[in-house]
């Protein structure tokens, strides 16, 4: 018996340390699938058009002429124009991303392809996952759904209940976590709490440490989460700040960018590797064009303060993928912010939402090239944050 046990002793020994082995060889070929596949991708999400926008008519009277190829990376938009001649032409506008959604696609279906994302910042990666398009395209839908509706809630819950599904499967490989949580808003170049005791007029700062590589901002609320759950709270209470500076500020909820930051310390008690990650969720504010908003006063500075974050965002993502020696991330709050989670060391992605409406087509035009500009942009090989 006693040969017995410690026979027993030795294969569990064996097999603990081939599941560690194993674990290490997963996290690699994970990271280099994904680097294979782009550091920077984009999706392309077309939402569905609502009852109340039809007035009686046809969905297809209402609606843009989109046409989807058997290619699932491809959508083309086709709008008729008349030439000087007074004949009407076709004018065919085609565009191709890492995948395209059509306005059937289901919550769950989308997740399944950030899924692999969002288990990067598990195992040591900054991620960030960024929702773009006007106002009224879905963005807000895609990142946090219907929170109360277990068919229809966004990304951010569903990869906060992957990252503990997953944590809970490490413990068994000698990994524990940590987590916690922060909702952030930008508005008009204003850094803002959402998780806080709602005074809004309050000044934050954004900080870098050079030496952890760590972001941090005072003054604001950081909340240890133990349960998915807690996350479905912390939403909630975002909503409800969001909305208060809503009928305040010009329905600022679409006007401003929100950012629910999950950060991630993980230490391995076999192994003794440590390693942090950052998952960085971002619903962006309506992208639209001056010339279409119509806007003056207080709106016309949001959509200013819209567009110049905007540009900053693009001009941040053109300079990495040139290797430029100087990164203008300084030159908005959103990218200062995110400074230690896009570049070289961070895997990216962003959804571009559009909407199907007819009298939203040139806006959608404008969202698909801006989109495509960011899809051509390669930052180079992603670093895990681990020590070992």
């Amino acid at each position: 018996m006693k040969h017995e046990i410690e026979v027993l002793k030795e294969q569990y020994t064996a097999s603990n340390r081939k599941r560690v082995q194993e674990e290490s060889l997963r996290r690699k070929m994970h990271n280099e699938i994904l680097e294979l596949k782009g550091n920077i991708r984009v999706f392309c999400r077309v939402r569905p058009v609502l009852t109340t926008e039809t007035n009686g008519k046809s969905t297809k009277d209402v609606t843009s002429d989109i046409q989807y190829p058997d290619d699932e990376r491809k959508i083309i938009l086709t709008q008729q124009s008349t030439t000087a001649l007074g004949n009407t032409v076709p004018k065919i506008y085609p565009f191709a991303f890492d995948k395209v959604f059509q306005d059937n696609a289901s919550q769950g279906e989308i997740f399944e392809d950030i899924s692999q994302l969002v288990q990067s910042a598990l195992d040591g990666y900054n991620v960030c996952i960024f929702a773009y398009g006007q106002t009224g395209s879905g963005k807000t839908y895609t990142m946090e759904g219907i929170p109360d509706d277990k068919e229809k809630i966004g990304m951010i819950p569903r990869a906060v209940k992957q990252i503990f599904l997953a944590s809970k499967e490490l413990e068994e490989k000698g990994w524990k976590y940590e987590m916690e949580g922060q909702y952030l808003e930008i508005y008009n170049e204003t850094v803002r709490d959402l998780l806080g005791n709602g005074d809004l007029s309050k000044k934050h700062e954004i900080k870098h440490n050079l030496h952890t590589g760590k972001t941090s901002v005072t003054d604001t609320t950081v909340i240890k989460v133990h349960t998915p759950e807690q996350v479905h709270n912390l939403l909630k209470k975002a909503q409800q700040n969001r909305a208060v500076g809503a009928t305040l500020c010009n329905e600022r909820s679409s006007r401003s960018h929100s950012v629910f930051i999950f950060k991630l310390s993980g230490i391995n008690s076999i192994t003794e590797d440590t390693c942090e990650g950052t998952l960085n969720l971002i619903d962006l504010a309506g992208s639209e064009r001056l010339s279409q908003s119509g806007a003056t006063g207080d709106r016309l500075k949001e959509t200013q303060a819209i567009n110049k974050s905007l540009s900053c965002l693009s001009d941040v993502i053109a300079a990495l993928a040139n290797k430029e020696p100087h990164v203008p991330y300084r030159n908005s709050k959103l990218t200062y912010l995110l400074q230690n989670s896009l570049g070289g060391n961070s895997k990216t992605l962003m959804f571009v939402n559009i909407s199907p409406l007819a009298n939203n087509f040139q806006e959608t035009i404008c969202s698909l090239r801006f989109a495509t500009k960011v899809n051509k942009c390669q930052i180079g090989t992603a670093k895990r944050s681990i020590k070992i």
